[in-house]
């Protein structure tokens, strides 16, 4: 349980969380304070930080398979596009706020609730990122592979999605860094993720260490999730090269050694 201290004063001083002796920083509520951060990010940063991973992880990874399985049935069938891409833009325009309160009744105040509403967000991106890559797959490579013999699923795995992959890294990263802000409002329906101590920080009076330490925390949590996707994107590419210039040995070959290859 956090205590606290209150600071006299004026209009209603902050209440400023403390577990001890407070420096004179922390007892000023100094923009930022060091020596707090230091003995609350065991208690309170850390297990906010790694509530906010979990929460965006979970919510991008479910968004990219249901996004991955509409795209895939939509490039494959045709026609699904319009009412899939007309469902995630309902989906994304509904604020997130009024999203929570009208799950609330049925889900109640838990993590189901908050991972409906963040998965939701996803989907548009996803899908439209994941539908884009594969529409942007030269037709020409296609007919190649149907020529060696692949069979439709081997297309779509072995060539198709790799193809396709850096548009589906682009909509990663972009539904990742918004997933990571908006869990911050998780908090509002579980004291959960980064947005606990923001919101608890402001509901005590604006303690300004909190609300700057979590705050930049969401902050570095995007960057670094970002820069993560694009180092993977970048040597996905290094490999997708790599394994290019190994087939067209392997064209050289002849078609037998080729329609061996596929066959493995």
């Amino acid at each position: 349980m956090r205590a606290a201290l209150a600071l006299p004063g004026d209009g209603g001083p902050p209440v400023i969380p403390s577990y001890g002796v407070t420096s004179q920083c922390t007892s000023h509520n100094g923009l930022f304070c060091w020596d707090w951060v230091q003995k609350n990010w065991q208690s309170v940063l850390l297990p906010a930080f790694l509530q906010h991973v979990g929460l965006v992880v979970m919510a991008v990874a479910i968004g990219f398979v249901i996004s991955l399985v509409l795209a895939v049935l939509t490039y494959r069938r045709g026609g699904w596009d319009v009412p899939f891409t007309a469902l995630g833009g309902l989906l994304f325009a509904i604020p997130a706020i009024a999203a929570f309160e009208v799950l609330l009744p049925v889900t109640g105040l838990t993590t189901l609730t908050v991972e409906i509403v963040l998965v939701s967000y996803t989907l548009l991106v996803l899908y439209r990122s994941v539908l884009l890559g594969l529409r942007g797959v030269d037709p020409e490579v296609l007919e190649s592979a149907q020529g060696m013999g692949l069979t439709g699923r081997q297309i779509l795995t072995r060539i198709e999605l790799p193809l396709a992959t850096p548009a589906i890294i682009a909509g990663l990263r972009v539904a990742t860094v918004a997933t990571v802000s908006l869990a911050t409002i998780a908090a509002y329906v579980i004291p959960t993720g980064l947005g606990d101590p923001i919101f608890y920080a402001m509901g005590n009076g604006d303690f300004n260490t909190e609300l700057v330490a979590a705050g930049a925390l969401v902050i570095l949590l995007a960057l670094a999730l970002d820069r993560a996707l694009v180092i993977f994107k970048h040597y996905f590419v290094a490999w997708q090269s790599a394994e290019r210039r190994r087939q067209s040995r392997v064209f050289g070959a002849g078609p037998r050694a080729l329609r061996s290859g596929a066959g493995g």
